[in-house]
């Protein structure tokens, strides 16, 4: 697949750079992407709640009637879940909910999900750029000039830009990654990647 490449300020250069096939035009695996995304908002959840089982609620160890005799279903101490004010049942306890899954499977992912966004067309190559200084107007200028202001946009880096990064950390909808770092849930949320000619060949490198 061929595309022409940009400059930042939206004009075309008149070069077309070719985004390898071994990436973005495999045979998509809709599985392995729901694995990877699953895996990936497994890990951002907090799981820090917790609720107090019966070891941990304060009241006395005391057995409150006796066993036999009551007329009533026999009982412990005043703290047993059956009681209110006692104890929960099975509660939440701090966890960690992230799972491991395998680096060809993780790759695989990521290649069916640069897959969709080449068959969708919204993949636009640029040539490389820098901001002199960290503007976020810059940054904004830069997004209108693409036609993409209002889209959610990921950005690829081959290595990390300082200035392109403060530039558009407070656009809401604007992400800038390094192609070492990008996952598949970012670039499934994106509706315009943007891809910066140079990462294309660190890109073919990781994902291969």
């Amino acid at each position: 697949m061929e595309l022409s490449v940009l400059k930042y300020t939206g004009e075309e250069t008149g070069r077309m750079a070719v985004l390898p096939p071994e990436i973005f035009d495999i045979e998509p695996n809709e599985h392995v992407v729901h694995l990877d995304v699953k895996s990936i908002l497994a890990g951002k959840r907090q799981g820090t709640h917790q609720s107090k089982e019966r070891g941990a609620v304060s009241g006395s160890r005391r057995k409150i009637k006796r066993q036999k005799g009551s007329g009533t279903a026999r009982a412990g101490d005043i703290k047993s879940p059956l009681f209110r004010g006692g104890g929960r049942i099975f509660g939440p306890k701090p966890r960690n909910y992230g799972f491991k899954l395998n680096a060809k499977v993780k790759k695989l992912a990521r290649k069916s999900a640069l897959t969709y966004k080449a068959r969708a067309r919204t993949i636009a190559v640029l040539e490389s750029f820098s901001f002199e200084q960290a503007k976020t107007k810059a940054y904004l200028d830069f997004l209108q000039n693409l036609s993409c202001l209002d889209e959610r946009t990921l950005l690829l880096l081959p290595s990390v830009d300082k200035n392109i990064v403060l530039s558009s950390r407070n656009i809401k909808k604007a992400k800038v990654c390094c192609v070492d770092h990008v996952n598949t849930y970012d670039l499934l949320q994106a509706a315009k990647l943007l891809i910066v000619e140079s990462a294309i060949e660190p890109m073919v490198r990781k994902l291969t």
